[in-house]
């Protein structure tokens, strides 16, 4: 899907995902991503998830009807530059999702589409599989793990990075998106991500762009793929450039993960420090 982004100094950008109440991820890494990034956040809730460090406990999911009420207050006052989508959790509420973009046809959303947890746990009715496969094509970017652009594609997760690029190629190709593979689940010294496109979006008409970077030897990585979508619809938002969107997202995340043991929260896999930068001089002063 093609549309013109119109570059906004500080971005409105909504985030329709759970919740997290340790922050790290969901829609309070979202917030904190969208910050980071220069935008001003907003959160619709679409579950409230009982989780820590360790895992989920529970989900609890709000009617329906509640998360059109959401939507629609929010749309009905505020121009919205962007929308970044996470949990969703069943087939209501991908249709409810759906509906609503069709109707305010928001210029930028990405999707972070969460089906599968980096443990392997299904994270969507399969009932609603075929759902999210039609909310593709009302969205500019997807950004699954590669557990997710197997499922997408209803085939066997990559294990290679060429297959998990291959992959994603057909992806776009199927669904006229443009899709952020990211190798942040393989093994070596190297983390790559790529935007594959065949919509004809990326600049001079390159279907492939590919930034690379050292991985970070830590185990505080929770939230990354919330907190990566996140900042890229909000730099979208204020470039216009996917290009450039991912090129300052890979230098955010690299730093937030290289400061992530900083933070100390949690005993399980903690947070990435969103606010690094930030804080980087010292507490602010009174």
């Amino acid at each position: 899907m093609i549309r013109t982004v119109l570059a906004r100094t500080v971005p409105r950008v909504l985030s329709i995902a759970g919740t997290d109440p340790t922050g790290g991820a969901g829609i309070q890494a979202d917030l904190k991503s969208i910050a980071a990034q220069g935008g001003y956040g907003m959160a619709v809730v679409t579950a409230l998830v009982a989780q820590n460090t360790h895992g989920v406990r529970s989900v609890h999911i709000p009617p329906v009807a509640f998360l059109r009420e959401q939507l629609d207050a929010v749309s009905d006052d505020v121009t919205i530059d962007a929308v970044k989508i996470g949990m969703l959790g069943n087939a209501e509420i991908v249709q409810a999702v759906d509906d609503w973009l069709e109707k305010v046809k928001p210029p930028v959303v990405v999707l972070d589409p969460v089906m599968v947890a980096t443990s392997g746990d299904r994270l969507l009715e399969p009932a609603a599989e075929s759902a999210m496969i039609r909310l593709l094509s009302r969205v500019d970017l997807v950004t699954p793990n590669l557990a997710e652009l197997g499922v997408l594609l209803g085939e066997p997760t990559a294990s290679t990075w060429p297959h998990a690029l291959e992959q994603g190629t057909r992806l776009s190709a199927a669904h006229n998106v443009i899709v952020l593979v990211k190798g942040g689940h393989l093994e070596g010294a190297v983390c790559p991500d790529a935007l594959v496109d065949a919509t004809g979006q990326l600049p001079a008409g390159r279907q492939m762009i590919e930034v690379a970077a050292d991985r970070v030897d830590t185990t505080n990585t929770h939230g990354t793929g919330c907190s990566m979508s996140s900042a890229m619809a909000t730099l979208q938002a204020r470039l216009g450039d996917w290009s450039a969107a991912l090129s300052m997202t890979k230098s955010w995340l690299q730093e937030s993960l290289e400061h992530a043991d900083e933070l100390e929260v949690g005993t399980g896999r903690g947070p990435i420090h969103h606010f690094h930068r930030l804080w980087a001089g010292g507490p602010t002063q009174g």
